[in-house]
């Protein structure tokens, strides 16, 4: 198996295009999905957990998100062979008091463990009206959007705030120098019989770290505005974010996008789960993510009218006079669902970086890939 790079944004940039050129390949979806699957069996995965990582990260290809698909298996198949990551481990309740619920994920595949602590989330917003979950001790959960959807469409309402624990990535505002994760935050709300869910997740730096491995496999430079050199200067490189030392992607929006961040890793970390992304925690080759989310049913809320004032909301907001250029107002999760049609016809785009380390890591295995990925 691929040698376990000191740094994990590392492992999953280590890939060059090689035979497959820098052109873009279409893979439909579920011959993508297998293809995963079986690469996680040969890691050790039980066929419940490959067949839960495989589409979570397939769909965050399909939505858009190629930072957060299968290019992360760059990153977690090394981290198995360096018991960083443990395969077949499930969410545990290790606290519980009135709302709140405390679980710990034995550093298991986080897209199995956050799955099935929002799942223990739902069943008290339910039963209670209210959960406030702390998830600690899970490596990389993905796409933080999936869990959002997982309580909308359970009818709920989620906010959740998600610390990143590794080599810091991310400058504080006027500073030169990572100190923070990318920290995202999701807010979801569920869909009405007039307005789709509105499903809110982004990163609080601004840009994440896996759009500039995504940049390098295309042989990109990024726009300008989002990333700092290792002397602190302005760069369009994403290349800078795999050195060492490494340069700094800038927060979202200045001080706002700062103070952001700061706050997931003060809820996420410090309050939940006694992991705040100082060096004492910072654990170059791993990369571990806590979440501290509160889950609640709408119609306890007071409004027992919640669902017509929203929709009035949405449509007030849409019939805004558009942009040159701009055919419609979208709202949060739109264009993911958008690109997911999209997709779904015509294939997955994936770039020749991310191909060759599909094939490297399948041969490593004794896995054959070539066919599904034709």
């Amino acid at each position: 198996m691929t040698e376990t790079p000191k740094d994990p944004f590392a492992a999953a940039a280590s890939f060059n295009a090689g035979v497959y050129g820098t052109s873009i390949r279409p893979v439909q979806a579920d011959r993508l999905a297998e293809a995963v699957r079986r690469l996680l069996r040969a890691a050790g995965s039980e066929e419940g957990e490959a067949r839960v990582v495989a589409d979570h990260l397939v769909e965050a290809n399909l939505r858009g998100h190629d930072s957060h698909g299968v290019g992360m298996l760059a990153m977690y198949m090394p981290a198995i062979v360096a018991g960083l990551l443990r395969p077949n481990q499930h969410a545990t309740v290790i606290g519980e008091s009135g709302p709140f619920l405390s679980v710990s994920g034995g550093s298991g595949y986080g897209q199995v463990i956050a799955r099935e602590a929002t799942d223990l989330a739902i069943q008290r917003a339910r039963r209670d009206g209210l959960a406030v979950l702390s998830l600690r001790d899970s490596h990389h959960i993905g796409r933080v959007g999936s869990y959002g959807e997982q309580c909308s469409d359970a009818g709920l309402v989620a906010m959740a705030f998600v610390n990143v624990v590794t080599r810091p990535a991310v400058a504080p505002h006027d500073g030169t120098r990572p100190r923070l994760g990318t920290n995202p935050i999701c807010i979801a709300i569920p869909a009405t019989q007039a307005t789709p869910a509105l499903i809110l997740d982004f990163a609080t730096s601004a840009v994440a770290v896996g759009k500039c491995r995504v940049a390098m496999g295309k042989g990109q430079e990024m726009a300008p505005g989002l990333l700092l050199d290792s002397h602190g200067e302005a760069t369009r490189d994403p290349g800078v974010m795999f050195q060492d030392p490494s340069g700094a992607l800038l927060p979202l929006g200045g001080h706002k996008g700062f103070g952001l961040s700061l706050m997931c890793d003060v809820l996420a970390g410090a309050l939940a789960s006694a992991m705040p992304g100082t060096p004492a925690h910072q654990d170059s080759g791993r990369v571990m993510n806590n979440m501290f989310a509160i889950v609640f049913d709408p119609a306890r809320g007071g409004n027992a009218q919640w669902a017509a004032d929203l929709d009035d909301l949405v449509a007030y907001i849409r019939d805004t006079p558009t942009a040159p250029g701009a055919d419609a107002i979208q709202m949060p999760g739109e264009p993911e669902s958008r690109t997911r049609g999209q997709r779904l016809a015509d294939g997955i785009p994936l770039d020749g970086a991310t191909l060759a380390m599909l094939d490297s890591l399948g041969r490593e295995c004794g896995v054959e890939l070539a066919e599904l990925l034709a």
